[in-house]
């Protein structure tokens, strides 16, 4: 690990800026975060409701750290793959569609 991360145990990186999307069962984290040095990171969290044995909701959570030196090929690859679906799919961007699939979950 870099020395201008944070080492494991502490806090963690200095929140920036955060984004919340709610999508049915599912909820997404987009949080910028400031190393010590003052470089920038994001952390890219799903979380998942789920319901343990006695019925009492719990959360799955999957996350990665997305680093400054990265942040170009993955927003290239990103949007590439966007406008693939786009094309092929563009009834998955209509919100109303969106709507419906959530609600069937």
């Amino acid at each position: 690990m870099r020395d201008d991360f944070y080492r494991a145990g502490d806090e963690g990186g200095e929140d920036v800026y955060s984004k919340v999307v709610r999508a049915g069962k599912r909820t997404y984290f987009f949080d910028v975060k400031s190393t010590r040095g003052g470089d920038y990171y994001l952390t890219l969290t799903e979380s998942r409701k789920r319901g343990d044995r006695d019925g009492a909701p719990t959360f799955e959570k999957n996350k990665i750290f997305l680093y400054k030196e990265d942040f170009a090929k993955f927003a290239d690859g990103f949007e590439d793959v966007v406008a693939y679906v786009k094309q092929h799919k563009p009834e998955f961007f209509e919100q109303e569609a969106l709507d419906s699939e959530f609600d069937r979950l």
